[in-house]
């Protein structure tokens, strides 16, 4: 099987290296890739928001296969395009990505299926909302409606930054992400993520993890795309885990079912487990970054199989095998991150890095300039160390970041706190 890989994140590395050890691929594209994927598959040159382009370079290249990592061209309906053309891709439509694509359309679907989440109000006016927030006081969650690179949340101690939050979204902080603003209840309790695969039909869970959103240790600092995390997570016991699929996973997928959007592809359900219960937070309609960099190194199932059967129905015939080690990954970050990271400095010592035992390291953001390894994004690497336990994971992982030469970097030093 042609398969070609949209996306050029650590989420992608981690996706690539899985699928290079499928038995059913012959051949592995990526569009854009990054440099760290050179040594497994051909990176094509073209713009992966141009879908008329990317149909054409499928066909050049005879590509039996698509599989969209990141949500943007998921929400952009590039599933829908390639499929209308012929083309098989792993991944919802657009008008079942709106499950991440609009924060809004996932609340009211909880709504009016009983689904367990936090309650809460959709405003398309900065007034009406800072209203509801001086009613309602704080602690409260300001959230952007749209796509906002996983910075688009605000958990607002107090009335102020809230209104603050408010003020942000509806004055173009997010672009059109923040047009509309979810205003909602805060959770109590601790945060989980829970994976499953579904072809619209039957679901089929993989496992669980936890990341780490805030930006400095001990989780301070504003919310990030996430500084690391670790898989499984020892919070979600088997029976949460029934629970969680019960109440909250079957009822999305057979309501978006009989709505006439099926969705097919991964659900990634950010979760809150408070005393009542697990509660959802959000929805994601992809693979998360950087969870899946802890999580498809425990798989010992083929993952090209479990997708090509998400996509062509036949999910009820598979099952999803995991190793009992522990992952946890670090991620690296530019000087600046979040708010202006600093690109271009140089990066050294991965070789060194990636020589600890146990360890794997994933491109997040990186770029080469005459034959130097630059930073090129905020998230610019992943290090994963795999062990029989959380502490062994994180001191491979830990012995890794203090091998690599990069002055121009920093990362949180308490991933996998919660475990441990």
């Amino acid at each position: 099987m042609r398969v070609l890989l949209v996306g050029s994140g650590g989420r992608e590395h981690a996706i690539a290296r899985a699928i290079a050890g499928s038995p059913l691929l012959t051949a592995l594209f990526l569009v854009p890739g990054n440099p760290g994927l050179d040594a497994l598959g051909q990176r094509l040159d073209v713009d992966v928001r141009d879908h008329a382009a990317l149909i054409a370079i499928c066909r050049q290249n005879a590509i039996d296969f698509v599989v969209i990592g990141p949500e943007a061209p998921l929400v952009a309906g590039l599933v829908d395009d390639l499929e209308a053309a012929g083309i098989a891709a792993f991944g919802p439509t657009a008008a079942a990505a709106q499950l991440e694509g609009s924060k809004g359309f996932t609340k009211d679907l909880c709504a009016r299926h009983g689904i367990p989440t936090a309650a809460f109000r959709r405003f398309s006016e900065a007034e009406a909302a800072i209203a509801y927030v001086h009613a309602q006081g704080a602690p409260i969650v300001v959230k952007a409606d749209g796509l906002a690179a996983g910075k688009g949340v605000t958990v607002a101690a107090t009335v102020d930054d809230a209104v603050a939050a408010i003020t942000d979204c509806f004055s173009g902080s997010f672009g059109a992400a923040g047009a509309e603003v979810v205003v909602e209840a805060c959770l109590v309790g601790e945060e989980a993520s829970f994976f499953v695969l579904t072809d619209g039909v039957d679901i089929l869970p993989l496992t669980t993890a936890q990341d780490h959103k805030r930006v400095g240790d001990g989780d301070t600092g504003p919310n990030t795309g996430g500084m690391g995390a670790y898989s499984p997570a020892p919070i979600m016991t088997p029976a949460l885990i029934e629970r969680t699929v019960r109440e909250i996973i079957k009822p999305t997928v057979a309501a978006m079912r009989s709505a006439g959007t099926p969705f097919k592809g991964v659900l990634y359900a950010g979760l809150m487990l408070t005393a009542d219960g697990p509660q959802l937070i959000e929805y994601n309609a992809r693979f998360g970054d950087p969870e899946t960099q802890v999580i498809l190194p425990r798989l010992k199932t083929d993952l090209l199989t479990l997708l090509k059967a998400s996509r062509d129905g036949t999910l009820a015939e598979h099952t999803a095998v995991f190793a009992d080690d522990v992952a946890l990954t670090v991620v690296m970050a530019a000087e600046g991150y979040p708010a202006a990271p600093r690109k271009g400095t140089i990066i050294e010592g991965i070789d060194e890095a990636s020589a600890v035992e146990g360890v794997t390291i994933c491109h997040a953001g990186t770029k080469r300039v005459d034959g130097a390894l630059v930073a090129d994004g905020g998230r610019v690497l992943n290090v994963t160390g795999m062990g029989a336990t959380v502490a062994e994971a994180q001191a491979r992982a830990y012995a890794a970041v203090d091998r690599i030469q990069w002055p121009g970097g920093f990362c949180r030093r308490d991933i996998g706190w919660r475990a441990l």
